[in-house]
């Protein structure tokens, strides 16, 4: 039995480091939204796709090793657009922020990354995190020195003053000048955006070169808008991509805040305006009240020595009971409404999660986002699936490369059994994940 057990280790291990491989058999959703290719092959070889196409019109060359995906559906390995890797679920922010920072870059961070990864997510954006040490994971992930989504971080928060003791990634601004230069500091340290929040209480001077300073320097800015004031300003000032629907309970947005989002719309030159949502973590609250089964799944423990796992679970015994959450059942009605108010208006949608809030673990909380918009909003699955893989890409503009399965495009893949186009909670389990050319789960 040892020696059977030694072999099938070699033999996993050097079948996963092959050079050349093809994945045969499976239903291919691309990612740009085209009719899924049933009988797929995918050829790879080392870490680009090099031939697509069916059993009938793409041949196998001898030398290439091939992975059955028989019944399964195969896309592009998904995108996370607002991941928190220095939360875990904990639901005291002003405890965790106090007790946890030493261990943000060698344990918290590179776990939550590894769970997004055997979740099927192989690029992932964190907004909202310490610059040291965000830039440290996220070069460790793209050395192959530890497993994860390719990331692309901004570093700290930028808000015109940061709350009580989250200084070390929460940076205040003081003036236009003390703008730019925050902004000058972040692009020199080579983050990859921008994140604002509270841009509100900004004036719209410091607002405006904040925007203008990231801009110069080839960085998008991403920021809330949970307050119309947010989003008017937002718009004025040239913000990328907004985020969240607001945390207020009112029923929808104002007309004014939908018309000047025509307006940003309908200006194609500039391309589109996006939007990430983040909306499921609101609308399964009350259901995990009613059911919380999933708080059990221990996806969420890898990477986490056993005191932050009892302490994470003692944090949410009582899930009805923290106060992150109390506003939410008002808020829920409000979702549908300011979701179709947002799709009605022309944004493009891009899913993301939130992923690290209280409950909302990296190892679920993307393909609980994908179901809520498939099942709840009534987002076809290919739309919902584009918004996962192209549509990220194309924003932080590296979809020459990856985002999609097509030739000449890195070979992030992922697969589950059955049919995802019919059943999108499939992706909770993700049974297949190869990044750049390696498989990594199988």
């Amino acid at each position: 039995m040892k020696k059977l057990l030694i072999y099938f280790t070699i033999v996993i291990s050097s079948f996963s480091y092959s050079q050349k491989k093809a994945l045969v058999g499976g239903t291919l959703i691309d990612g740009y939204g085209n009719t899924p290719l049933t009988d797929s092959v995918i050829l790879i070889d080392g870490d680009i796709i090099t031939g697509v196409g069916t059993v009938e019109t793409l041949s196998i060359p001898e030398s290439y090793e091939i992975i059955s995906t028989e019944g399964m559906s195969v896309l592009p390995g998904l995108w996370d657009m607002h991941v928190h890797l220095m939360i875990n679920g904990h639901s005291d922010y002003g405890y965790w922020d106090k007790t946890y920072p030493e261990l943000f870059q060698d344990v918290i961070m590179p776990s939550s990354a590894h769970q997004l990864l055997m979740a099927g997510v192989t690029s992932a954006r964190d907004l909202g995190g310490p610059l040291e040490e965000s830039i440290n994971v996220r070069d460790k992930i793209n050395s192959g020195e530890i497993p994860g989504p390719t990331m692309y971080v901004s570093g700290p928060f930028i808000q015109k003053k940061p709350y009580p003791g989250t200084e070390l990634f929460r940076w205040g601004v003081d003036g236009e000048k003390d703008a730019r230069k925050k902004i000058r500091i972040l692009a020199k340290a080579g983050v990859d955006c921008i994140k604002l929040i509270d841009q509100d209480q900004m004036t719209y001077e410091e607002l405006s070169a904040i925007v203008d300073e990231a801009h110069k320097h080839d960085l998008k800015v991403i920021a809330h808008s949970h307050r119309p004031e947010e989003i008017r300003l937002g718009l004025k000032a040239g913000i990328d991509n907004f985020e969240h629907t607001g945390l207020s309970s009112a029923p929808r947005y104002p007309d004014d805040v939908i018309e000047m989002i025509n307006e940003r719309t309908a200006q194609m030159n500039i391309g589109p305006l996006f939007w990430t949502p983040t909306i499921e973590g609101l609308y399964n609250y009350t259901d995990l009240i009613d059911s919380n089964e999933h708080l059990d799944n221990e996806s969420w423990h890898l990477g986490l020595p056993d005191s932050i796992i009892s302490d994470i679970k003692n944090s949410i015994k009582k899930p009805g009971e923290l106060p992150y959450f109390q506003l939410t059942p008002i808020r829920k009605p409000t979702l549908k409404t300011k979701f179709n108010q947002l799709r009605e208006a022309g944004v493009v949608m891009l899913i993301g999660t939130d992923s690290g809030i209280p409950m909302k673990f990296h190892s679920q909380s993307t393909w609980n986002e994908l179901d809520v918009w498939v099942n709840i909003m009534g987002v076809d699955p290919l739309d919902a699936i584009k918004s996962a893989t192209y549509w990220p890409s194309f924003f932080m503009g590296v979809d020459n490369k990856v985002g999609t399965i097509s030739v000449s495009k890195q070979a992030d893949i992922i697969a589950v059994k059955g049919n995802v186009l019919k059943y999108i909670s499939l992706l909770q389990n993700v049974s297949f994940v190869m990044k750049k050319g390696e498989v990594v789960k199988r």
